[in-house]
């Protein structure tokens, strides 16, 4: 490629790649850790060609293998692996390259925040680029929230004390005192602005820039709709990137109204030399990416600004590149062809045409670039393609009597999102055995306002004696740990009957005995005291700030009551709902990865003693996020591998399920399960009236502005459209099924025995081999 350096000409050789018709090259890289280690070298390669040169590098979770690659490189520059890594890759560097004359951008920030806090901006340069690689803070350009101009220099908290910036004092008179202080705070921070542009055009702009793309195609902060000659500025987001920030900032309520300061795009490509890289990891960024790779720039469309840059770059993982014109068209001339190949050639020509799959021609395929390419092309194609997806229903149907099923999911509520409609048929016979396990405690999910009101009302209730169970002789010696089931009994009766007080209750009947299980307490006034202190405490932190272990047990407590809550609807009793807390999950930014002896074993040891027949769990493409996901698979995988060294498996089935983060395309599916208008209810009612921390969706995905439960239908019914599009209304409303007569939503899952799991989950290991530590 012309104007590629030497890293650059390794790697377009090595890996997929190309360059779209708007001109911006990419990179394929096989994973998330492959991505960084790529990126890495990069930078490496510029740094010692402009050891004094201005780089902007991105926060969050994007460049987690960026910075871990270049912290390995640093401290084991002269392992011998690493040096034949680094020339394989066409780094021939004699040492590693120097950094402190560097002069680093900071790209964007929350405005206000508190720059001590761990999830500002400020913060985490600070610690992973500043501190972590060495630069000289002193030639730093930072967005430092307390060196920002206000009115009157008084602290911004007091001028904006509820952290909410109303833009519109630029253009309207202030109303009040205070509006006026706000006014003159706006205007200087625009001021503050322009300076800070100035001073990177004073540089010669940006020789570096390394970013991540956001749901909606953002750059830096830089949304949807954003002028490509924009300057740095302080400004609104888009709800996309709100849901997006959502887990920096303690959930959506905090996000929405929180403004930004970021460099504009024009600030990016104002050095018309700058390489400027943008990342991206992951199936859920394929459609942005496609878009922003191949359509001219626009504005809708922020990264396709990187076209007026001929070092303009996009690194990708296989699966953010797998709706570009170049992965399809390799995915069918690679390799042999299969049903599964026809089915998704099918599918997307019925799409493309608008056509009922049944009504398609032989004169449709034979004119389509992928159909003509299906072996035997005839009139019976589509009736065979047909044919093997309605297999795929009927499987989808089958009664399941006399089996064990092992129930996993990472986080809470991933089970229920991912194939609720089919357990509700799992559970209507008592030959079979249930059993649910969640591999983490899902504190994250939990906001400290969720918390207090909690406790506050649990506090309520004990001051005027309705928790009575506290009055008995052993409660807290051993009572707090009897009757867990009642608790879950009464919530639930309490829903029947419509009474909000009795819920109330039943949830602060847990509380306090979790309360009492995690500070060892040992009377009414020790709880009371307790109480006070940890509403307190979480009154006076931060929303998105890392709680102590005690808190995140806490949280963790309210997220398994959730759990239990939603298995009793079914009849399942909390003695077959399992709560792991793995020790990978621990809330920092960066997680660690599984170890045998803390996340495998407790795994096994629930394998030997249930002996499932039908293992159940996310089965996610790639290790990026949520990574959780991908760690639980890996962790599940070991102990199956261990369990197999004394257990004849051969029977084992393993099921694989996703949910809103990730999708299965129906070639993909081995099993079907069709879901009625009546289930998607229970679904809804279930999610809502037992997640009672989640029903407000604090932490939504960016595709819905809503709780979990309703993107999840959504995506049924999208998935059940596509089915109709390809067999045809009557098959479904005519069927002498009565399930596929009531349907209106589908659920995609795929069937695996062992030793295709355990293939599926090396295969996955494997390419996340060789990452940085």
């Amino acid at each position: 490629m012309i104007g590629a350096s030497r890293v650059e000409q390794i790697a377009f050789a090595a890996t997929a790649s190309g360059e779209p018709h708007n001109g911006i090259p990419y990179l394929v890289a096989d994973n998330f850790p492959q991505l960084g280690l790529l990126t890495a070298l990069r930078f490496l390669e510029w740094t010692a060609e402009n050891p004094e040169g201005v780089i902007s590098l991105p926060t969050g979770k994007t460049p987690e293998y960026f910075i871990k690659w270049i912290n390995h490189f640093a401290a084991e520059w002269d392992d011998p692996s690493l040096t034949g890594l680094r020339h394989s890759h066409g780094l021939d560097l004699k040492r590693f390259p120097e950094m402190n004359g560097l002069q680093f951008v900071q790209i964007d920030a929350f405005f206000p925040i508190d720059p001590r806090q761990h999830n500002s901006f400020f913060h985490y340069v600070s610690h992973f680029y500043i501190d972590g690689f060495g630069l000289d803070a002193g030639r730093a350009q930072l967005i430092n929230c307390d060196d920002i101009p206000t009115a009157e220099s008084l602290p911004v908290k007091q001028i904006f004390p509820d952290s909410r910036v109303d833009l519109s004092l630029r253009y309207r008179d202030a109303g009040s005192a205070a509006e006026r202080l706000q006014q003159e705070t706006v205007l200087l921070v625009d001021q503050w602005c322009a300076d800070y542009e100035r001073q990177i055009r004073d540089k010669g702009g940006i020789g570096f820039f390394l970013g991540g793309i956001g749901p909606d195609g953002h750059i830096a902060f830089n949304v949807r709709g954003s002028d490509h000659h924009s300057t740095t500025r302080l400004t609104e987001t888009n709800f996309e990137t709100q849901a997006a920030a959502a887990v920096d900032l303690g959930g959506i309520e905090i996000s929405r109204g929180r403004l930004v300061i970021t460099i504009g795009l024009a600030t990016i490509t104002y050095n018309s030399d700058a390489t400027a890289i943008i990342m991206a990891a992951g199936e859920s960024k394929a459609g942005i990416v496609r878009d922003s790779l191949e359509r001219p720039p626009d504005i809708h469309y922020p990264a396709t600004a990187l076209a007026a840059l001929k070092n303009g770059r996009f690194y990708l993982t296989t699966g953010a590149a797998s709706k570009l014109r170049s992965s399809v068209a390799n995915f069918y001339s690679s390799g042999d062809w299969s049903v599964a190949r026809s089915a998704r050639a099918v599918s997307a020509l019925c799409r493309r045409l608008d056509k009922f799959g049944h009504h398609l021609t032989l004169e449709d395929l034979a004119a389509d670039p992928w159909c003509r390419q299906i072996p035997g092309l005839s009139d019976a194609t589509v009736a065979d393609t047909l044919q093997w997806i309605r297999e795929k229903i009927v499987r989808g149907v089958q009664v399941e009597e006399n089996q064990t099923f092992y129930h996993t999911g990472p986080h809470h509520d991933d089970i229920l999102l991912g194939y609720l409609p089919h357990i509700m048929h799992l559970v209507r016979t008592p030959k079979n055995r249930q059993h649910f396990t969640i591999l983490t405690s899902g504190f994250t999910s939990v906001t400290n306002r969720y918390v207090m009101t909690t406790l506050t009302r649990a506090s309520e209730l004990l001051a005027s004696g309705e928790i009575q169970m506290t009055g008995y002789p052993d409660f807290y010696d051993s009572g707090y740990d009897l009757k867990r089931d009642k608790d879950v009994h009464h919530y639930l009766d309490s829903i029947a009957a419509g009474n909000e007080a009795g819920q109330r209750r039943g949830l602060s009947h847990r509380i306090i005995r979790s309360m009492v299980a995690i500070y060892g307490l040992r009377s009414t006034d020790e709880l009371t005291a307790k109480l006070q202190e940890v509403t307190g405490y979480l009154r006076g932190s931060y929303d998105g700030e890392i709680n102590p272990p005690h808190i995140q047990q806490l949280k963790g407590a309210i997220r398994e009551f959730e759990e239990e809550l939603v298995w009793a609807n079914l009849g399942v009793q909390e003695k077959d709902v399992s709560h792991l807390r793995l020790g990978f999950y621990t809330g920092d930014i960066f997680t660690e990865q599984p170890e045998v002896v803390r996340d495998v074993e407790p795994v096994l040891a629930e394998l030997k003693q249930l002996k499932p027949t039908v293992i159940t769990l996310a089965l996610d493409p790639e290790g990026s996020g949520p990574d959780t996901h991908y760690k639980v698979l890996q962790t599940i995988a070991e102990a199956v591998r261990q369990w197999q060294q004394e257990a004849d498996l051969s029977g084992l089935r393993i099921w694989g399920y996703r949910n809103v983060w990730y999708r299965f395309n129906v070639a993909s599916a081995d099993m079907i399960i069709p879901v009625s208008l009546g289930t998607m209810a229970v679904m809804q009612n279930m999610f809502l009236s037992s997640y009672l921390s989640q029903k407000d969706a604090s932490f939504p995905s960016h595709e819905l502005d809503g709780p979990f439960s309703e993107l999840t239908q959504k995506i049924w019914v999208e998935q059940y459209q596509e089915l109709e599009l390809l067999l045809g209304k009557d098959f479904w409303y005519q069927n002498p099924h009565p399930r596929l007569r009531a349907a209106h939503g589908a659920i995609y899952l795929r069937e695996m025995g062992v030793e295709q799991f355990l293939n599926t989950a090396r295969t996955l290991e494997k390419s996340m081999e060789g990452q940085a530590k």
